[in-house]
């Protein structure tokens, strides 16, 4: 049983491409109104659905804010291969700032993997209104990630980077 989002009643939420700009508790600049700090956001419901839900293979899509699951989903399992390799912390840390630097398709563009999911663009400021959202999604994601795939003394937590060698939806992220 995949684990779903439970953003459901998303009124007053502003979309771009098909996409919920969900509220972020994030001291990251960007589009993203700020959410309550007491309450989660859904990266921290990506984060405690990860381990579960990058078992299977279908994810039957039930609310808008699914398909942001999904794309976290595949981020943080693009993360983890990243520093997989990467012993202590600095290394990591210095390859999701180089993973955060890299420029990234948006849906409509070649080399995007969900555009089932998501609507290309209907105009160039909807575009870049998603790029921004997605760019702070991913950077607060990477730092919540890291906090998490390392341990207090700097080496990494083998209960996170096992799960880098899954593949979710059998789908090689961006």
């Amino acid at each position: 049983m995949v684990y779903h989002s439970s953003f459901i009643n998303l009124e007053g939420i502003q979309y771009a491409c098909g996409c919920p700009l969900l509220p972020l508790k994030s001291h990251i600049r960007g589009p993203a109104p700020a959410a309550d700090p007491d309450k989660i956001d859904i990266i921290d419901e990506a984060m405690t659905f990860f381990r579960a839900n990058i078992f299977f293979r279908k994810f039957d899509v039930k609310s808008s804010a699914d398909k942001l699951l999904v794309y976290l989903t595949l981020y943080i399992n693009m993360t983890l291969k990243r520093v997989e390799n990467c012993k202590t912390e600095a290394e990591g840390t210095k390859a999701v700032i180089t993973l955060g630097l890299e420029e990234f398709p948006i849906p409509g563009e070649p080399g995007f993997s969900l555009g089932g999911l998501f609507t290309a663009p209907s105009s160039q400021e909807e575009g870049d209104l998603l790029r921004s959202y997605l760019k702070q999604l991913r950077e607060e994601t990477s730092g919540r990630l890291m906090e998490r795939a390392y341990l207090p003394n700097g080496k990494q937590n083998k209960w996170w980077i096992a799960f880098s060698k899954r593949k979710f939806l059998n789908l090689n992220f961006i």
